[in-house]
């Protein structure tokens, strides 16, 4: 008797989704910082703030509400936009000295990635370069609270740190479920005092985010879910904010936006308008929202070929043209960015025209990019030099 064969049966599909911060919401919901770091059995709170932040009065805002519940306080400070490894390993030795047992980021996504930097090297030791990627810690951080005070990183609830190389000045992720936050406060009111550049740049990274999640090989019917949410308060809400900056209901919007943004991230990762993005910060200084807002449409375009349906689901929630999505978002975006008051060109944004060599280097850092790597269409150093050569002009 012969035994017939069998298919083998069917596996089920599996979906992955991380969420691991809680969101404390609502306007004066600072305020809310000592009690929420009580609950997490503080006694002695590092809080990660930047200079302009201090300047602002945040940072004495978050912390007088640290002292009123008895938790013992310290600031560091001493970072810049794009934190860099040198400035990580300081703020390691300050932390150190202090040894607290809680970590918070109060400020935006450069204060808030310095403080998961600094949790990486307290508790792990080594250097930020052995944590590239994700989930490459295995040991338990010290538990950390997100408080931004920009709408756009989404950093705050993300589990990955933004690094530059001091020497270099080349970006890299560091990630691990452990380096989440396990708190975020988003309080609208500590948005309002963000130079109208700042809320530009960051506004137009937090559309990125919602645009490349959407797009990623990495992509899920649930990490959608948000990228689309993203996409609609920020396209809704965004341009109000560019014309009256005080609004809080709509910095409140893109906020939320923002950090449903991050994430989608967290599940979808990002694509090639990051990974080109990023060579222009570090040859030029270009501020990342910028870099990366000249590239995006260049992207959207080369993408439309594998990636319309999804274009076109953000397209209708835009109030945009489905039929030819790609086009309708990338001229949107070129559009928002002169809303922003941001340079359209990459050689407006430097003051010149780059040399064709200058596109060849820049297009060999980007095709190395590890976002670059979840692009829906796989992009070729030449396809780089392309995108860069249309956006110079």
């Amino acid at each position: 008797m012969t035994q017939e064969s069998k298919e083998p049966a069917a596996q089920p599909s599996l979906l992955s989704f991380r969420a691991n911060t809680r969101l404390l919401i609502g306007e004066g919901s600072i305020s809310q910082l000592g009690a929420t770091a009580q609950e997490l059995n503080t006694r002695r709170a590092l809080v990660v703030s930047d200079k302009g932040v201090l300047a602002a009065g945040h940072t004495c805002t978050g912390v007088a509400s640290l002292e009123a519940a008895g938790i013992e306080t310290t600031i560091f400070s001493q970072f810049t936009e794009n934190p860099t490894t040198s400035q990580v390993d300081a703020g390691t030795v300050f932390a150190e000295s202090f040894r607290p047992d809680i970590i918070i980021g109060l400020g935006g996504g450069s204060s808030m990635d310095c403080a998961k930097g600094i949790n990486f090297l307290l508790c792990c030791g080594g250097k930020m370069k052995d944590y590239r990627g994700r989930g490459t810690t295995g040991r338990p951080l010290l538990p950390s609270i997100g408080c931004p005070t920009t709408a756009g990183t989404g950093s705050e609830t993300q589990s990955f740190a933004l690094i530059s190389d001091a020497q270099t000045g080349e970006k890299f992720a560091c990630g691990d479920p452990n380096a989440a936050f396990r708190v975020a406060i988003l309080d609208p009111c500590l948005t309002v005092t963000q130079p109208a550049r700042v809320t530009a740049l960051t506004g137009i990274d937090a559309l990125s985010h919602a645009l490349e999640s959407h797009v990623s090989t990495e992509a899920t019917r649930v990490s959608q879910v948000f990228s689309r949410e993203a996409w609609k308060l920020l396209t809704q809400n965004l341009p109000k904010v560019f014309i009256e900056p005080t609004d809080i209901h709509a910095r409140a919007a893109v906020q939320l936006g923002a950090a449903w943004a991050g994430l989608a991230i967290e599940n979808a990762m990002l694509g090639a308008a990051h990974g080109a993005a990023n060579p222009l910060t570090a040859k030029y200084k270009i501020a990342h929202g910028q870099a990366v807002g000249l590239m995006l449409p260049h992207i959207i375009r080369f993408n439309g070929l594998v990636a319309r349906k999804q274009y076109a689901e953000l397209a209708a929630i835009a109030g945009l043209n489905t039929k030819t999505p790609d086009a309708a978002l990338a001229n949107w975006i070129h559009d928002i960015l002169g809303q922003a008051g941001l340079s359209r060109s990459l050689g407006d944004a430097i003051g010149t025209q780059p040399a064709m060599s200058e596109f060849e280097h820049l297009a060999k850092e980007a095709s190395a990019q590890w976002t670059s790597s979840f692009n829906p269409r796989p992009c070729l150093p030449a396809d780089f030099v392309d995108f860069y050569q249309r956006a110079s002009v």
